[in-house]
This record gives structure tokens, sequence and C-alpha cells, in this order.
């Protein structure tokens, strides 16, 4: 499969970039990332301020709590300090085999 190349006239006015709707492989850029946030279940109020603070959009809310979206997760930690109840961490992506 070929990647897609992108022009100036593919970026939306003012440079905003909307979220993905669908899987786009042109966009996944957490490989980047060096570390991970982690979330502590038991910590965690679900109060959605990591979904807000989150600036590619890779935080949603399941019927099983707050997951990730490794794909596109840079790693920039905005979620982890603006967590109010201090439930997620960052640790070295290298901890991790997936």
């Amino acid at each position: 499969m070929s990647a897609k190349h992108f022009t100036v006239a593919d970026v939306p006015f003012a440079g905003t970039v909307p979220s993905p709707k669908t899987e786009n492989e042109g966009m996944i850029t957490g490989h980047w990332r060096v570390r991970r946030p982690i979330i502590d279940r038991d910590k965690c109020t679900e109060c959605l301020t990591c979904w807000i603070s989150c600036p590619d959009a890779c935080i949603a809310q399941t019927d099983d709590g707050l997951v990730w979206n490794f794909k596109y997760c840079k790693g920039c930690g905005l979620c982890t300090e603006n967590c109010p109840v201090g439930a997620i961490t960052n640790v070295p992506e290298l901890e991790f085999n997936d």
C-alpha cells in the first residue's frame, strides 16, 4: 500500500485537522511516542479532563471506562499534567512489548 502524500490544498482552513472518523494509516503518529500514559482505574473519577486536554483525540469513553487509541497518542503528557486526581502516569515506551 502506498502512502498518500498531502499538499497545502489538503490542509483545512487555519491548519486545523479534524479527528479521524475511521482508521487512517496516513495519520498514525503513535510511533513518535517515547512515554505512554497509564491510567490507574482505582484513582480515576472519569471526569474527562484527560479527554478534553488531549490534542490528538485518542481518548474515548466506552462502557468499560476510558480507553486510549495508542495509534494516535504521541505521549505529550497533557493528559497526565491535567488529571486533577493524579490517576495518569507516563511510563517509558520501551517497557511495553506490543
